[in-house]
């Protein structure tokens, strides 16, 4: 599999994103959701990546600078017909990656706290993501997970 910067033009990675939003939107509630749009994607502080296995489509995955210090991770998604085969774990590792090289000392991030949300939570705490309450302009809230990662 291979990583790329991804410039948000490709049929098939804006198609992800929209089904993306939806399963979010089918998940948590409205003012729960946080998940980017293709819009909020395309903001300068926001970095995306997808995920290739051949010709194909594996995963996409986005970080957002917060501060100079400061990363989150963004609307991390497998394909559906590619879970379970290590893209969102190789692709967190990059990001985490990339977040070094910038010099941020801290990375975090927001996902659901419903059953659906598990496996996520699961592999960021594989990845040295520990609970932590809420972050830049988030608020307690009792449908999202914080987490973050010192870097």
């Amino acid at each position: 599999m291979r990583i790329v910067v991804e410039d948000l033009t490709g049929a098939e990675v804006i198609e992800l994103l929209r089904e993306h939003v939806a399963e979010m939107l089918d998940n948590s509630p409205e003012d729960s959701m946080h998940a980017l749009d293709l819009d909020g994607m395309r903001k300068p502080e926001v970095t995306c990546w997808s995920v290739w296995d051949g010709t194909e489509l594996a995963g996409f995955g986005a970080l957002k600078e917060l501060d100079p210090t400061h990363g989150e991770i963004k609307s991390m998604r497998t394909v559906a017909a590619r879970q379970g085969r290590g893209a969102a774990a190789l692709l967190l590792g990059h990001i985490i990656e990339q977040a070094r090289e910038r010099g941020y000392r801290r990375l975090s991030l927001e996902t659901g706290a419903s059953e659906f949300y598990a496996p996520a939570v699961r592999l960021y705490a594989r990845h040295g993501f520990t609970h932590r309450g809420p972050f830049a302009d988030y608020t307690e809230d009792p449908h999202s997970v914080f987490m973050t990662r010192e870097l």
